[in-house]
């Protein structure tokens, strides 16, 4: 076991949800790997959750959820910018569907339930 001590691991995955930016993330994982050595892959995926919220707050995605091989990004309306439809049609074609409203949607299809995929996905169209 990486962190054999709970309330130790309790703490890191607490500091790691209090990120806010890149230099957090650096900030709450080099402590634990000087002292643990190289972090484990579920700790890796946390990390990478946690750099998806910050992408997805910086867009105004108030919630990413995922359904068989695709994901949905639902937008908060005020923060949501019509003009990026359009680009996204041309980055993703027929993989993108546009549901407008009081809570704007866009599905991503994914082609794959991979975890990695669907990570390195959601990372990719957030970074759009």
């Amino acid at each position: 076991m990486y962190i054999e001590n709970s309330s130790q691991k309790i703490e890191i995955y607490q500091d790691i949800a209090l990120c806010k930016d890149e230099k957090d993330i650096r900030d709450v994982i080099h402590p634990p790997i000087d002292r643990f050595g190289n972090l484990p892959e579920e700790v890796q995926k946390l990390l990478e959750i946690s750099r998806i919220k910050q992408l997805a707050k910086a867009q105004g995605v108030s919630k990413i959820s995922s359904k068989r091989e695709a994901v949905v990004f639902t937008y908060d309306n005020s923060l949501f910018d019509t003009n990026c439809v359009g680009t996204l049609i041309k980055t993703y074609g027929n993989r993108i569907r546009f549901s407008p409203g009081v809570k704007p949607m866009i599905t991503l299809k994914l082609g794959s339930n991979s975890e990695d995929v669907i990570l390195e996905e959601v990372k990719e169209y957030l970074s759009l």
